[in-house]
């Protein structure tokens, strides 16, 4: 019999297609300052490992560092990567991670028990688990069946010069600088980051991937 855990109502998705960048950072209604909140989605191939995607999303940000140091992944809520591979736009698999006692546990690939926006977790399914990183420490990666795992604080990766954007759209300049200068430089997130064998995912040329905070019902 298969045990499942049920999750409600996507918060937040953002959509990308390998390669990706998409950013919104604590601009949420309703979920400003939360665990739910999704700053990132980035995906991507290993620079280590050409056979392997890496999935990484960022939670919670715009972190100052001295609230870095107290900040928890929220245990009611699971963070979905939804992964199509046949262009439909529906998720033919999902990775679902979750969060309970200082570790990070990542289900899947696997199709998913149901599709939408209500998710189940069957526990049966491929399981990769490891510690949550402690903030300023050395990241903490679990293995097992050639998934890897991590979760813990970071440096916000993405990069956005926010004061050339607003002159931009003023009217007082017409491009970026570079270098231009990073509006997240010195905040923090919290990140999840998969990393799968590409034969986990499809045996097409291309995926559309996309994520979803969901809180448990």
């Amino acid at each position: 019999m298969k045990r499942k855990i049920t999750f409600l109502t996507a918060l937040l998705a953002i959509a990308t297609s390998i390669y990706l960048i998409a950013a919104d950072h604590n601009e949420a209604l309703g979920v400003q300052d939360t665990g739910s909140d999704i700053a990132d989605l980035f995906a991507y191939q290993s620079p280590q490992n050409s056979n392997n995607l890496v999935f990484a999303a960022t939670v919670k940000g715009l972190l100052s560092p001295s609230a870095t140091t107290n900040a928890q992944f929220d245990e009611n809520v699971m963070i979905e990567f939804n992964i199509d591979n046949d262009g439909d736009a529906i998720e033919d698999l999902v990775i679902q991670c979750i969060f309970q006692d200082g570790q990070v546990y990542a289900y899947g690939p696997y199709a998913p028990m149901t599709t939408g926006l209500n998710s189940s977790i069957d526990t049966n399914a491929p399981l990769a688990q490891a510690g949550i990183t402690p903030y300023g420490s050395n990241a903490i990666v679990g293995s097992s069946n050639g998934v890897s795992v991590f979760a813990g604080p970071r440096d916000d990766p993405f990069f956005f010069d926010l004061t050339q954007f607003g002159a931009i759209l003023g009217g007082s300049a017409t491009s970026f600088n570079d270098p231009g200068t990073d509006a997240f430089e010195g905040t923090n997130v919290l990140a999840v980051v998969v990393e799968v064998p590409k034969s986990m995912v499809g045996t097409g040329d291309s995926i559309n991937t996309w994520i979803e905070t969901k809180r448990k019902q």
